[in-house]
């Protein structure tokens, strides 16, 4: 006799499985008969095949039609072909109709969630004929600095704040042992496809999150699948905060699996207590082999800390919301944790700790200076005023939902309190430090995976539930769920690409700031009115580097009233200055607001006016001159 399926009224036929999460039968209700069942399964298989391909043909066939070389204030929003935005209709649908069966086939919902992930943040990879994000280019002049000395140089000052990167130089040596195996010249070969490996790398780690929680895998993969639109942070390219981030969710992953303290759990050893959806508390374990556990995952804590500075302190951070819980109070991987943090701090790292120690005497408190995006200026273009406003929708839908759950699914909140309180967390950091301007940021970015686990439990609703309410919820969450999916998707795009003006640099433009950079002779200062532009920071150990822009506005409207003075003063005698202006410190500085509305032209036309600056390099792209005293 065959074996009924957990979570479903109904036996499956021999040799057929039948969804785990199939919905009850209720009382009166006619069975459906066996063929017909076999019938809709089939359809199901066909389909969920089908809108993938479907899908998949769409967004290949609008790739070549997007014109990214002229794009204009919306960046890749208006570039897109409608058939770009039309693939995400099947490849939603697709996911959806792929739930119904996640108990039996959960292979068919991850396989679109890896689709997702290529179709929201592949494009630039495969279109882009230069680096996308100018902060990757300064990250792959680190690395060419790594190679070309061979050693470290923690202690020594250079430009520019380059010195942190030698302090955390973890994520570098390990890119420069890359480049040396594979033989390529640079990582400039393959830092755009940063974001879809640390994509596909996270998933499994998230599922080992989620999976502690919750047996459903319908709330699992929709959890995984809002993750991915909602993570447009941007944080996940070629960084050492998108590895350090992998790393850290790893951790809680091994944490929450393996560190449950004997006689913790209290009542929800019991079903009877439990959401039927949520998962049984892991199987507690002895002080030997939590501590077994702590010596397997201190490698990865260590790495962290070579890597990043910010991530080992928001480790720490959860382990502490985690102590607050009886389930996983353990003080010593939490001072283990701590004692590898400030090992690193009061070493290498000494030189940036000291000082962001003595900024906490200014920022610490201000939470309204600590929370501030991005620099001091006010987001200015169409497409920037959209991608604000977007981010802003975003954080309050997925917060809404999250919400949600938490008044819906409270049985499912008191089991998985250990994720929620990781995910709130981060939020004290905000009284803390401003971190550049991307603490807003890095907050979200890190209570994300457990905002998204509750945001899908509040749009899939156990199916075990079978009172008259929950029957409503359960008719209402059929509509929400796919509407909430693609609002998602849909609000991902102006999140993610409206200031895609800022980081695509043109290859002509690029060619010219490399050809000055290498021929600037050693000890020269190199003035950009921002340095969000590729191989700004190129030679940094042998150049110094003013970005002049980044400032105050006011000082910056001060120093428009006579550019060729205000910047010849800070220039020391004798000293070789160039100045270079590209259309992508434009653009940025614009888009960020530090100058007024024409501020830029105004900037260069002034220099170039100036018999104090000779154009020594010009093209269509932007200009370089010489300060000649």
């Amino acid at each position: 006799m065959p074996t009924p399926v957990t979570g479903s009224a109904e036996v499956p036929l021999p040799g057929t499985q039948e969804p785990q999460d199939a919905r009850p039968r209720q009382q009166g209700e006619p069975r459906v008969p066996l063929s017909r069942r076999v019938a809709e399964v089939e359809i199901q298989q066909w389909l969920t095949c089908g809108m993938l391909l479907l899908a998949a043909v769409l967004w290949s066939v609008s790739l070549p039609m997007t014109d990214f070389r002229h794009m204009g204030t919306y960046g890749l929003l208006d570039k897109f072909p409608p058939l770009f935005y039309l693939s995400f209709v099947p490849l939603t649908a697709g996911f959806v109709i792929s739930l119904r069966r996640a108990g039996t086939a959960p292979w068919w919902p991850a396989v679109y969630c890896i689709a997702l992930l290529v179709a929201i943040k592949a494009p630039t990879a495969i279109l882009y004929d230069a680096v996308r994000y100018p902060w990757a280019s300064k990250h792959d002049a680190v690395v060419h600095h790594m190679l070309r000395l061979g050693e470290l140089h923690p202690h020594e000052a250079l430009s520019g704040n380059m010195s942190a990167y030698d302090q955390w130089p973890g994520f570098f040596t390990l890119n420069a042992g890359l480049v040396k195996t594979f033989g390529v010249t640079s990582t400039a070969s393959y830092l755009n496809w940063a974001s879809i490996v640390y994509g596909v790398l996270v998933i499994p780690v998230l599922v080992l999150i989620y999976r502690t929680f919750t047996e459903d895998w319908r709330l699992v993969w929709t959890g995984v699948w809002i993750f991915e639109v909602a993570n447009w942070v941007g944080q996940d390219y070629f960084s050492p905060q998108g590895l350090s981030y992998i790393l850290y969710l790893a951790i809680l992953a091994v944490v929450l699996r393996h560190f449950v303290r004997p006689g913790s759990a209290g009542s929800l050893r019991s079903r009877h207590h439990l959401d039927p959806a949520a998962a049984a508390i892991p199987p507690p374990t002895t002080v030997r082999q939590r501590a077994v556990c702590v010596a397997i995952i201190a490698p990865l804590i260590a790495a962290i800390n070579f890597s990043h500075q910010l991530t080992p302190v928001m480790l720490c951070v959860a382990l502490v919301a985690l102590s607050l819980t009886k389930r996983y109070r353990n003080w010593g991987l939490l001072v283990v944790t701590g004692i590898i943090m400030l090992i690193w701090d009061l070493t290498m790292g000494r030189p940036l700790f000291i000082e962001t120690m003595e900024s906490l005497k200014e920022s610490a408190g201000n939470l309204l200076n600590n929370s501030r995006p991005g620099y001091a200026g006010e987001l200015t273009g169409a497409g920037p005023v959209l991608q604000g406003r977007a981010n802003v929708v975003m954080v309050l839908a997925v917060v809404a939902l999250a919400a949600a759950a938490l008044l819906l699914r409270r049985r499912l909140v008191r089991s998985a309190l250990p994720l929620l309180l990781v995910s709130a967390a981060p939020v004290p950091m905000f009284a803390v430090n401003d971190y550049g301007g991307e603490m807003l940021f890095r907050v979200y970015l890190f209570g994300l995976p457990g905002a998204a686990f509750f945001a899908a439990a509040a749009l899939v609703p156990a199916a075990a539930n079978t009172g008259r309410h929950k029957v409503a919820y359960r008719r209402i969450t059929t509509v929400a769920l796919p509407l909430a999916l693609a609002a998602l998707v849909v609000g991902f795009f102006p999140s993610y690409y409206g200031k895609e003006q800022s980081y695509y640099t043109p290859p002509a433009e690029t060619a010219m700031v490399t050809k000055a950079i290498e021929h600037a002779p050693k000890d020269a200062l190199i003035l950009s009115a921002t340095g969000s532009y590729p191989m700004a920071l190129d030679r940094y150990d042998e150049l110094e580097h003013w970005f002049f822009v980044e400032q105050e506005e006011p000082e910056n409207i001060k120093m428009l009233k006579d550019p060729a003075g205000y910047l010849g003063k800070q220039i020391s005698k004798g000293t070789t200055a160039i100045v270079i202006l590209t259309r992508t410190q434009e653009t940025f500085t614009a888009a960020e607001g530090l100058l007024p509305a024409g501020g830029f032209a105004e900037l260069r036309s002034k220099l170039e006016a100036s018999p104090k600056y000779h154009v020594i390099d010009r093209n269509a792209y932007g200009v370089v001159l010489e300060y000649r005293a």
